[in-house]
């Protein structure tokens, strides 16, 4: 992720336990509650994205993947009328 100011912040309500466990994870990483939230925060993220992004096939399935790409579009005349007519 590109450096920029830090301009946005975020605040979020948490129980005693859990800001105390956030706590013990920073201080274990040396890190302050803000890095320890902010860099867990962002690979979170990150790994959210990455598996709707990528997606991983044995070579049966890839093969079968690969065929739907290849085929050709399926005929469908209703959205061709859509598109001509708006309706």
């Amino acid at each position: 992720m590109p450096a920029s100011s830090k301009t946005q912040r975020v605040d979020l309500r948490i129980s005693p336990a859990a800001k105390q466990l956030i706590q013990a994870a920073a201080q274990a990483q040396d890190k302050s509650v803000s890095e320890f939230l902010l860099d867990s925060s962002l690979a979170s993220a990150a790994e959210t994205l990455a598996e709707r992004r990528l997606f991983i096939l044995d070579e049966a399935r890839w093969a079968k993947f690969q065929a739907a790409l290849d085929a050709p579009p399926r005929k469908r005349p209703r959205l061709a009328r859509l598109m001509k007519t708006g309706r």
